[in-house]
């Protein structure tokens, strides 16, 4: 990693508490696309589903926008993408066989070529040297979620930011709660005071298990992990990063992201035991410690036929605000109690796929390419890496099982991802044991 723990203090300085929540919308048109000289192009680096989902999102965002180019380690995930975006939007996607761009340099050639907005949804750890590229190349930036798996590459990525601003790009997180307008509404009125001075919270994501992929003949060891990246903290992070840190995130929206002074946990393995999950945890309960004297509670897991939970609650002097992901509820009880209004409820659990309706995904790219087509610049900079700095401490601290501070985690040495990789490399990092790991 480029950015040295004493030359980012120097620079940079630890992350300051502020964010940014841009308003403009803009509704897409349903007519048949044409190219122009106000054509945007957009190239996707990362084709799994989460990337084919945000190219999609981004070209339902503009009625003058196409895909021109595309990259990913496999060829065989980048033409079944392809394939998908095609069937749905044809003459959007105009991606010819040149600017289909295989292997792990394959970023560098899309950022490279002539398009003007980059969607970044590659595996974590691959995310600060492609923000770093695409923010030098002076390209628009959606940033998928999270931004970096350890505190070397975070530095990268807040200086990556900073240099967005700079140079007056858009950088749009994948943080898609911050888009979704209920809780926009909600946590507004908690930043207003409608419940008081925060005294307690409560954060969950309780969920099952997910995908893996069986080794097939052939395959490196590289790239049997770089398929199953979810279960190797130095690609994922973890699931307390790579997944839970939605619930953080919202935790920090409802702190007005001011950080935290402590932090301390534990995690481990109960279920998720097979070598198939690489080394990573099952489970995380951490508590987060405010300046006012505020604490915050924060637990997941990913374990099969366990109760599911996937929501905040802030308790304050004048009431309390819950957030619940699951059942779609928004509301507030107490000295100024509130519901949102909407129009719909659900009783069903799933819901994660009602989230897809309520268009929070959409809304991120619909944000972005207004903010291109009115030189008004988004930039998610600043909460977006605290968001992941306080996930980051989340974990160091449930590996080792000490009390850390954020700044510790944000200038930890420990680099999980290795600097060069390449299909032959062979990375093995022991499974974090409280107690004995130790903080680096």
């Amino acid at each position: 990693m480029k950015f040295s723990r004493r030359n980012f203090i120097k620079t940079a300085g630890v992350a300051t508490v502020g964010t940014l929540i841009p308003k403009s919308t803009i509704l897409a048109s349903e007519s048949a696309w044409s190219a122009n000289s106000n054509t945007l192009k957009v190239g996707l680096i990362g084709c799994g589903g989460r990337g084919t989902g945000a190219a999609e999102e981004a070209l339902n965002a503009d009625p003058n926008v196409v895909l021109t180019a595309m990259a990913d380690a496999f060829g065989d995930q980048l033409d079944a993408s392809y394939k998908k975006l095609k069937g749905k939007m044809a003459q959007k996607v105009q991606v010819p066989d040149n600017k289909k761009f295989v292997g792990l340099d394959a970023y560098q050639k899309l950022i490279d070529s002539d398009v003007d907005v980059v969607l970044l949804a590659a595996p974590p750890a691959f995310r600060p040297m492609h923000l770093e590229a695409a923010v030098n190349a002076g390209k628009h930036i959606f940033c998928e979620k999270p931004f970096a798996v350890d505190g070397p590459g975070l530095r990268r990525v807040i200086m990556a930011a900073q240099k967005a601003r700079e140079k007056s790009l858009s950088l749009v997180s994948g943080f898609c709660w911050r888009y979704h307008l209920p809780k926009r509404e909600t946590f507004g009125r908690v930043l207003n005071g409608q419940i008081g001075e925060i005294l307690s919270a409560e954060a969950t994501y309780n969920t099952g298990e997910l995908w893996s992929k069986d080794r097939q003949n052939g395959w490196s060891d590289f790239e049997y992990q770089l398929r199953n990246w979810l279960y190797y903290n130095w690609l994922s992070g973890d699931h307390i990063i790579e997944q839970a840190i939605h619930s953080l995130d919202m935790l920090q929206w409802g702190m007005g992201d001011a950080m935290p002074i402590r932090v301390s946990g534990t995690g481990g393995r109960q279920k998720r035991v097979d070598p198939k999950f690489g080394n990573v945890y099952d489970h995380f309960a951490v508590t987060y410690e405010y300046s006012n004297g505020a604490k915050a509670y924060f637990s997941c897991r990913q374990q099969t036929n366990t109760a599911p939970s996937y929501a905040v609650e802030l308790t304050g002097k004048d009431g309390k605000c819950i957030v619940d992901c699951r059942t779609g509820l928004h509301e507030i009880k107490g000295k100024n109690p509130w519901v949102y209004a909407d129009e719909t409820k659900f009783t069903d659990e799933n819901a994660y796929q009602r989230s897809k309706v309520r268009s929070m995904y959409q809304q991120e790219h619909d944000e972005l390419f207004a903010s291109i087509r009115d030189n008004r610049p988004i930039n998610d900079g600043d909460w977006m890496t605290r968001s992941n700095l306080v996930a980051l401490a989340g974990r160091m601290a449930g590996y080792t099982g000490q009390t850390i501070s954020c700044e510790q985690a944000l200038c930890s040495l420990e680099t999980l991802f290795p600097e060069n990789v390449s299909w032959d490399t062979k990375h093995t990092i022991p499974i974090a044991i409280p107690g004995i790991t130790q903080l680096k």
